[in-house]
């Protein structure tokens, strides 16, 4: 049993909880085709690729990407900026089944090594009039694929993936926070004092896939855990939910999974009036939200915290 399993020791899970099974066999049991989770990769940056970098001295200066590269626990930083080929991830989260357990979120801070004030994914208490019912909402970064902070960065540290993801590279981060200005939902997080990663070593490497080890002076943000997906696992927060409200999957097989139940992704949001947050602001995020009618358990406010509340 993992670590994180450990730590939710209430919640019995079946095998397909801990495992996100291979898209090719998903698709097989829908009758639908495709290929599973692929863990080699092909292609290469094309030669002379030029990437805008800040010098020490402030100046902003163009260089040959390939002479920025770096590995990064076995998997080559070009590699983790590219992304898994012929992937396109997108993350489906219904608000009828989300009771405000936040154990996602204790999932979540526990494998990336973050403290209590700090959190990737919030769970808001949502009201959208005076007169309606409350409702809990889950708000992880929506990696948009049109996101305005890969456009404002000055040295390319945030980016985008090919299978949809957004990664920051903390090791070009410069602090500058124009990711931070620019995010519309307010996904992103700055490092403001040195992090405390008990069992972290500070001085190894650098990954964008996993975050760590975490470094002051950068801004942070939910990742869709990469790290995870590479070895065919569902990211934390939707394995550690209890109620099954997180759906994860790839839009290309057309397939999600919340670990419990496997659906096509196309029915699943037309059959239950699936939408995205903001939607006119013309992101176009990969974060999908079914509506929290006929909920599966009564609103109740958790005594022991006090969520933030969030008019839509």
């Amino acid at each position: 049993m993992s670590d994180i399993h450990e730590d939710l020791k209430d919640h019995k899970e079946e095998p397909n909880r801990r495992n996100f099974l291979k898209l090719g066999a998903l698709a097989a049991g829908l009758a639908v085709t495709g290929a599973g989770l692929q863990k080699v990769f092909s292609g290469s940056e094309k030669p002379g690729e030029k990437v805008k970098v800040l010098t020490t001295d402030g100046q902003l200066v163009e260089v040959d990407k390939n002479h920025l590269d770096h590995s990064c626990c076995g998997v080559p930083s070009k590699e983790a900026r590219q992304g898994i080929p012929g992937k396109k991830f997108v993350m489906v989260i219904d608000l009828s089944r989300c009771r405000n357990a936040r154990k996602c979120q204790k999932a979540c801070q526990k494998h990336h090594h973050l403290p209590e004030e700090d959190k990737w994914l919030k769970v808001f208490k949502m009201q959208d009039a005076p007169s309606t019912s409350p409702y809990w909402m889950p708000k992880p970064c929506l990696h948009c694929d049109k996101p305005p902070c890969v456009k404002v960065c000055p040295v390319d540290a945030t980016f985008k993936r090919s299978d949809g993801i957004v990664l920051i590279d903390n090791e070009r981060c410069i602090g500058c926070r124009f990711c931070m200005a620019a995010c519309p939902y307010s996904s992103r997080a700055f490092n403001w004092h040195k992090p405390d990663q008990p069992g972290v070593d500070e001085a190894g490497a650098y990954s964008p896939e996993t975050s760590v080890p975490r470094k002051i002076g950068t801004v942070e943000k939910c990742d869709f855990c990469p790290d995870m997906l590479r070895q065919g696992k569902l990211p934390h927060c939707v394995s550690a939910c209890p109620n099954g409200v997180f759906y994860f999957g790839d839009m290309n097989e057309d397939i999600i999974t919340n670990g419990d139940e496997t659906v096509k992704f196309s029915q699943l949001i037309k059959d239950k009036a699936g939408y995205r947050y903001l939607e006119g602001l013309g992101t176009e995020p990969s974060v999908y939200y079914l509506p929290a009618a006929n909920r599966q358990f009564p609103f109740k406010d958790n005594a022991e915290e006090k969520p933030e509340v969030k008019k839509s």
